[in-house]
Formats: structure tokens, C-alpha cells, sequence
């Protein structure tokens, strides 16, 4: 079998400027195509580009809140550590007040104490002078008192108003032989508003006769005012520093001394008693002269 090959069929030929016609109509209807397809996809684009837009708009408004609330949060946190350094600076500045406030309690405390230091020194020192002044006037009347009060208990020396003083020996003391005794005389001493009591003023012999009389001389040398001692070897007074003698009567004994020895008053009629007046006379001098 023998294949037969169909054969095409002829068709006329067209004419060109038909041709070019029917062309040009089909470009305008691919055209018209495009144009539609291109209008038909262009709401779509559109659509999707708004929607784009609108995407991108919210990420952006999303952002941005973000970014407030971040800005937000970071105020916040701003403010508490501004809070809490307002209130460590406020801590601080109490601190500092009542620091300061204890240091100026302690200083008025120390002013206090001081004031009542420097007023208390300035009292006793007012004091001091105002106290002399005081006891010095009333010195007096205060001795007077105890000059009293010492005459009746007998711790002062007993003395009349003639001056004769109340000697602490008696009579039968004495040795009745006529051997001298020395026996010291004391007194009461007042200078200007002082007072001293039982006083040692001098000494005197004293002598008692067998009779009992009493007689008394003062121990002072009238040559030159030493000290007249006894010899019981001679018994006689003698004195060491001139060799003045005197003999147991108190003449003198040898030409020495300028008279005899100074002789004192005894107070007669006082029992057991011995009251002497006690006097200096001077030295030298062949006069008894009382001084």
C-alpha cells in the first residue's frame, strides 16, 4: 500500500491590502485586550498596594507605639530612680539636720555647763573678799565671846584688874627652906583683833620664907637683861653673861651689876595661892625703871 500523501489545498491568495486591514483590526482588538486585562488587573495592584500601604502603616503606627511605650516605660523608670534619688538626697539632708542639730544641743549643753562654771568661780571669788570683810569686823565681838566663855571653863589666865596673875604653883610647893623655885609666868596677849591665850611672858624666882611669906624676882639680869641662874653650891643668883652675883635677898654681890635684882609684888592674903605682878624694867640703869 502506498501511502498517499494529502495535498494541501490551495487557497486563493488574499489581497495585501486586506491583509494589512484585517491586521490592524486584529492588532486593535489585542489592543483593546491588553488594555482590558490591563484595566481588569489594575483594581488588583491597586487593592495590594493599598493594602501594602496600609501594612506598612500599621507596622509604623505599631512602632510607634512601641517607641511611646518605650519612651513611656523609660520616663517611668526615669521618674522612680529620680523618686528614688529625690529620697536618697532627702535621707541625706535629714541626716544632715539632725547632725546638725545634735552638734548645736551640744554646743548650747557646753555653753550651759560653762556659763555655770565661770558664774559659780566668779561667786566663790566675790565671796572670798566679802567673807574677810566680815569675819574681820567681827573678829572682835567673836573673841570677846570666847574670851568669856574661857574664863569660865579656866582655859584662859586668871589676872585681877591690878594685873596680878594667878601663878600655877602653891604655896606648899615651895620648899619652906627659902631654896628659890622658877616657875613661868603666862598671860593672855592681844594685838590689834588677835588674841593668844597662856602666853609665856617671863619667869620669876620664888622664895618662901619659914614664916610662909612669899617673895618673888624677876629673872632678867638688871645689868644687861640675861637670864639669872641659881647656884644651890653658893645659893646665890648668878649671872653668866658678866658674872653678875646677887645673894639670896636679891642684893647684888659683887659691883657688877648696876642694883640689885628687880624684886616683884605678891598679892597678900590668897591662901595657897600665888598672884604675882609681872613687870620689865630696864637694864643698865642703877634706877628701877619700869618699861
Amino acid at each position: 500500500m502506498s501511502d498517499e500523501i494529502p495535498q494541501a489545498e490551495e487557497t486563493p491568495e488574499s489581497d495585501p491590502s486586506e491583509e494589512t486591514a484585517e491586521s490592524a483590526a486584529a492588532d486593535e482588538v489585542g489592543a483593546g485586550g491588553d488594555s482590558a486585562k490591563a484595566s481588569e488587573t489594575s483594581p488588583d495592584l491597586g487593592s495590594n498596594e493599598s493594602q501594602e500601604t496600609e501594612a506598612a502603616e500599621g507596622d509604623e503606627s505599631l512602632d510607634e507605639a512601641e517607641q511611646a511605650v518605650s519612651v513611656v516605660d523609660g520616663e517611668t523608670d526615669e521618674e522612680a530612680a529620680g523618686g528614688d534619688d529625690e529620697e536618697e538626697v532627702e535621707g541625706d539632708d535629714n541626716e544632715e539636720e539632725r547632725e546638725e542639730q545634735n552638734e548645736e544641743e551640744d554646743l548650747a549643753r557646753r555653753a550651759f555647763v560653762t556659763q555655770v562654771l565661770a558664774g559659780s568661780i566668779g561667786a566663790v571669788v566675790g565671796l572670798v573678799p566679802v567673807l574677810s570683810g566680815l569675819i574681820f569686823f567681827l573678829d572682835p565681838l567673836i573673841r570677846g565671846g570666847q574670851s568669856s566663855s574661857d574664863a569660865a571653863t579656866g582655859s584662859s589666865v586668871q589676872k585681877d584688874a591690878e594685873g596680878f596673875i594667878k601663878l600655877p604653883v602653891t604655896r606648899s610647893l615651895l620648899p619652906s627652906d627659902g631654896t628659890p623655885q622658877q616657875v613661868t609666868v603666862e598671860d593672855d596677849l592681844v594685838d590689834a583683833w588677835n588674841k593668844f591665850p597662856k602666853v609665856p611672858i617671863g619667869s620669876v624666882w620664888l622664895l618662901r620664907s619659914e614664916s610662909n611669906a612669899v617673895t618673888a624676882y624677876s629673872t632678867i639680869c638688871p645689868h644687861l637683861g640675861c637670864a639669872v641662874e641659881y647656884r644651890g653650891a653658893r645659893r646665890d643668883f648668878y649671872c653668866p653673861c658678866h658674872l653678875s652675883a646677887f645673894k639670896l635677898d636679891g642684893s647684888k654681890d659683887n659691883p657688877i651689876p648696876p642694883r640689885d635684882m628687880d624684886s616683884l609684888a605678891v598679892k597678900r592674903d590668897t591662901g595657897e595661892e600665888i598672884w604675882v605682878q609681872y613687870r620689865s624694867f630696864r637694864g643698865g640703869i642703877s634706877e628701877k625703871v619700869e618699861i
